[in-house]
C-alpha cells in the first residue's frame, strides 16, 4: 500500500515523511512537491517524488493513485485555499484514493474565527466528494511563537491581544506523529480528531518562560485589538494577515484554542512535547542567527 504526502518538503510534511520512513519501506512512500529539487534528499532515500502544484489542476491529475492513502497537508496561501484545496480533492476523487487525511484546524465546524473558514470549506468539499476521509484538526503549533523569538528578545515583550486566554499548542513533530499513526494504522476512516497539546498556557505564561530561559526581561503586553493590528502592520506584516492574527487572538481569548487535551497524546502513544522544549530550541535558533 502506497502512502502519499502532499506538501512533503514543508515544515509539517518533512516531519511526516521522516516518521513514515521509520515505519514502512521507502518504496511505499510518495512525496508530492512543487519543486523536485527540494525533494532530492527524499528521492535519494527511495521515496517516489511526484511534482504537482495546488494551483495547477492538470498537474494534480497525476499526483495520486487508486487505493493509496493520502495525507493532504493544507496550503499556506490564506485567501486562495478554497480553490486550491478543491482542486486537490477533485484530483484525489478522480484517482480513487483509498483514504484522504486532511490537516484542518482545531474545532472544525465550531471554529468561528476567520482563519478556520477555508478549512471548514475544505472539509465540506471532502465530505461532498464521497471519499473515505480522516480529519486531523490540528491546534496551534508551538513553533508559531517560538520560531520568532528574536524580536521578542529585542523588544523585551510578547505582544498580543488574547488577554489570559489559553493555548493548548503542540510541536509540529507531535502533529506529524499523529498523521503517521493514522496513515499506517486502521480504524480511522470517518473520524475527526481534535488535536491539541496536553497542557494549555497563556501568553503571559509564555513570556515568563522565555524570560526564565533567556535571562532577559521579557513580559507580555496585552493590547486592544486595533492597537495590536497597528503594531503588526508596523512590523511589516501585510494588513490582511495582521487582521487574521488579531482575529485569532480574539478566538484565543474566547477559549477556542485551549483544547480539549488528550486526543493527540492518545494517537501518538506518548505525552506531547512541552512548550518549554520549543522555547529552548527557539532561543538556540535565535542565538545562532544573530551576527
Amino acid at each position: 500500500m502506497k502512502i502519499t504526502v502532499t506538501g512533503a518538503t514543508g515544515h509539517l510534511g518533512r516531519h511526516v515523511v521522516a516518521g513514515l520512513l521509520e515505519q514502512v519501506p521507502a518504496e511505499q512512500v510518495a512525496a508530492v512537491v512543487r519543486t523536485r529539487d527540494r525533494a532530492a534528499d527524499l528521492a535519494a532515500r527511495g521515496v517516489e517524488v511526484r511534482v504537482a502544484d495546488y494551483d495547477e489542476p492538470a498537474a494534480l491529475a497525476g499526483a495520486f493513485r487508486a487505493g493509496e492513502r493520502v495525507l493532504f497537508v493544507s496550503g499556506s496561501e490564506v485567501g486562495r485555499r478554497v480553490r486550491q484545496h478543491g482542486a486537490v480533492v477533485d484530483a484525489a476523487a478522480a484517482a480513487g484514493v483509498g483514504l484522504l487525511a486532511y490537516t484542518g484546524i482545531l474545532g472544525g465546524p465550531k471554529a468561528d474565527f476567520r482563519l478556520a473558514d477555508e478549512h471548514k470549506a475544505t472539509e465540506q468539499s471532502i465530505l461532498d466528494s464521497g471519499l473515505p476521509y480522516v480529519f486531523l484538526r490540528n491546534g496551534w503549533y508551538h513553533e508559531n511563537y517560538t520560531e520568532r523569538l528574536a524580536p521578542v528578545l529585542d523588544h523585551g515583550a510578547v505582544v498580543g491581544s488574547a488577554g489570559t486566554g489559553r493555548i493548548a499548542s503542540a510541536a509540529r513533530a507531535d502533529y506529524a506523529a499523529a498523521a503517521v499513526a493514522v496513515l499506517t494504522g486502521d480504524g480511522h476512516e470517518g473520524r475527526a480528531y481534535e488535536l491539541s497539546g496536553d497542557t494549555a498556557w497563556s501568553l503571559p505564561e509564555y513570556a515568563a518562560e522565555v524570560a526564565r530561559q533567556s535571562g532577559a526581561p521579557v513580559g507580555y503586553r496585552d493590547l486592544p485589538p486595533a492597537e495590536h493590528l497597528r503594531v503588526l502592520c508596523g512590523a511589516g506584516m501585510p494588513e490582511p494577515m495582521a487582521e487574521l492574527m488579531v482575529d485569532v487572538d480574539a478566538a484565543i481569548s474566547r477559549g477556542l484554542l485551549a483544547g480539549p487535551a488528550g486526543e493527540l497524546s492518545r494517537l501518538i502513544g506518548r505525552p506531547t512535547a512541552p512548550l518549554a522544549e520549543a522555547v529552548a530550541a527557539g532561543l538556540a535558533g535565535a542565538a545562532a542567527r544573530r551576527p
